[in-house]
């Protein structure tokens, strides 16, 4: 009776040491370009009790992979309580290459791989963490926290489709104001610019050009009065000597009594309540600008043209003209011409000594055609200036035309420079 109580009592020793029932997994590893695998394989698990009620605790081990031969024993986990799963990694050349989840079962032949491999589990302990699957939350990624701090927060202002600031706080809030105004640097904002002046410029003053009338009107009063520029034949006066000036009015002395023939011209600018008809000043636009042709032609021949097209000139808009006219050689008389489409706005004869000419003309554009003036000059050609009006239709496009010609073929009138500007 002692003899069969010690006999029951080593078999039940030795089968406690014996340990729980195991599941061989062996297989060859290979990766996708036909080596052979080498590296290791973490497998991790979670608490559960094997089938013969052995507590299996937490734990993880790290098999060596060697020329893709692996070799593992497992307790089973479809006979245990709960229903885990084993967590497996594969580490090589320093790194996770990838995961996956077995679900050992029990097996008394040694199984493959494919065996027990599973679609990772959803909604049940993971064999990893011993945890039912959740959102990942911020704090368990490393950094993240920290990088999210670092980056501009919504300030109490911050609204959508309104321009971002920075307050003082470093939050983004929304700039404040008109859809008009213009944002500042330091966020504020402000309606833009202010009160815009105007421009008067080629404005013809009124009064009676007969030698003895000294008073003429111009079309608003200037504004700062010191933006006055009048022209008495091109040439600039000078207020205070040549002129004074009472709100709109000129008054000249009697030494500088405009004469029969001549052409006052008169520029200034004016406040944005001044009551003149002004367009707001932009900026001008360059329609043409180059150097033209020559021709020593007994007749007038086109040696440069300025070719502005349909849509571009509106009433209101002013064309300014510029030009220089080269003769090479002291033999011929020479002429020369301005054309605005179909209307000559300038001719002159030229002296054989001339060598060179230079001139310049505006063309005010009017509901329908256009009022212009002119000047020219030259090294021996005197100074001559002109004005007159023209019925060209301007809306469909419009020419201007340089031409020119010679008494005698031995010389060369060339167009060395023209510019054709256009102030809207």
């Amino acid at each position: 009776m002692i003899l069969r109580s010690l006999f029951a009592a080593v078999w039940l020793a030795s089968s406690a040491l014996a340990g729980p029932p195991l599941t061989t997994i062996q297989d060859v590893l290979y990766k996708a370009d036909g080596t052979r695998f080498n590296g290791t394989v973490t497998i991790s698990w979670t608490s559960f009790q094997a089938m013969d009620n052995s507590t299996i605790a937490t734990q993880s081990t790290t098999v060596k992979i060697v020329d893709g031969n692996l070799r593992v024993q497992l307790v089973p986990t479809t006979t245990g309580t709960p229903a885990v799963y084993y967590s497996v990694k594969y580490n090589s050349d320093g790194r996770i290459q990838f995961e996956e989840t077995w679900s050992v079962p029990s097996s008394a032949q040694p199984l493959r791989v494919r065996d027990v491999r599973i679609a990772t589990p959803s909604n049940s302990v993971a064999a990893d963490t011993g945890t039912t699957s959740s959102p990942t939350q911020e704090s368990d990624i490393v950094g993240l926290i920290a990088d999210l701090g670092a980056r501009p927060l919504k300030g109490p202002g911050y609204a959508a489709g309104r321009v971002a600031v920075v307050n003082p706080l470093g939050s983004l809030e929304s700039a404040t104001g008109s859809p008009s105004d213009c944002l500042h640097v330091d966020g504020s904002s402000a309606p833009c610019g202010g009160s815009q002046p105007s421009f008067v410029d080629g404005d013809s003053p009124s009064g009676i050009v007969d030698g003895s009338n000294t008073s003429f009107t111009l079309s608003a009063v200037p504004d700062p009065v010191s933006s006055l520029a009048v022209y008495r034949n091109g040439m600039l006066q000078k207020i205070g000597q040549d002129y004074t000036l009472t709100g709109s009015t000129l008054q000249f002395v009697a030494a500088t009594t405009p004469q029969p023939g001549d052409t006052l011209l008169a520029s200034y600018r004016l406040t944005a309540t001044d009551s003149g008809t002004a367009q707001t000043f932009t900026s001008p636009q360059v329609l043409c600008s180059g150097t033209g042709a020559a021709t020593n032609g007994a007749s007038l021949t086109s040696i440069g043209t300025c070719a502005i097209p349909s849509g571009l000139l509106m009433p209101g808009d002013r064309v300014e003209i510029r030009f220089d006219f080269a003769h090479q050689g002291t033999a011929s008389l020479f002429s020369f011409e301005i054309h605005w489409g179909a209307t000559t706005i300038l001719h002159r004869d030229a002296a054989a000594a001339d060598a060179v000419v230079a001139g310049r003309a505006d063309a005010a554009l009017l509901a329908a055609g256009a009022q212009w003036n002119s000047q020219s000059w030259g090294a021996v050609l005197p100074f001559s200036a002109t004005a007159g009006s023209a019925t060209d239709p301007y809306a469909s496009g419009l020419t201007i035309d340089f031409q020119g010609s010679l008494a005698q073929s031995s010389d060369t009138l060339t167009l060395a420079n023209y510019t054709v500007v256009r102030f809207p």
